[in-house]
């Protein structure tokens, strides 16, 4: 239904800098699943990244927020991803029941310590219906 990525600067992707998705008004009620991918490079330094997605469905203005936290490395800092340079991957947000005619607005935050995250080259939305 809704494949979309926005690219984050992968020398630093800023703490309070959202990266923005708007799903077009759905043709069908029902329920559906999201996505969150993410593409990342040799540079990320961590094992896990707490993302924060703040959804706002119009034109009712219902809100919702989910925390994940998107574990990319093992305990041995082999990459979970798929890729061989620039890793991808993909974690499931919690599921919706959304009406024909709902518009969906989606930011991405990350929740880190550090002000600047380095080595994440894209995140993606993906909506489907189930």
């Amino acid at each position: 239904m809704y494949d979309e990525f926005a690219h984050a600067p992968i020398a630093g992707w800023e703490k309070n800098d959202s990266l923005a998705f708007a799903i077009p008004a759905l043709a069908e009620s029902g329920e559906y699943a999201m996505q969150l991918q993410m593409r990342t490079d040799n540079s990320f330094p961590f094992m896990s990244v707490v993302l924060i997605i703040d959804q706002k469905v119009m034109p009712e203005g219902r809100t919702y927020s989910d925390t994940l936290n998107c574990r990319v490395t093992d305990e041995r800092g082999h990459t979970l991803g798929s890729g061989i340079n620039i890793y991808q991957y993909a974690f499931d947000v919690a599921d919706r029941h959304l009406n024909k005619g709902d518009s969906v607005y989606v930011t991405v935050r990350h929740d880190m310590k550090r002000e600047m995250l380095p080595g994440i080259s894209d995140v993606g939305i993906v909506l489907s219906r189930k």
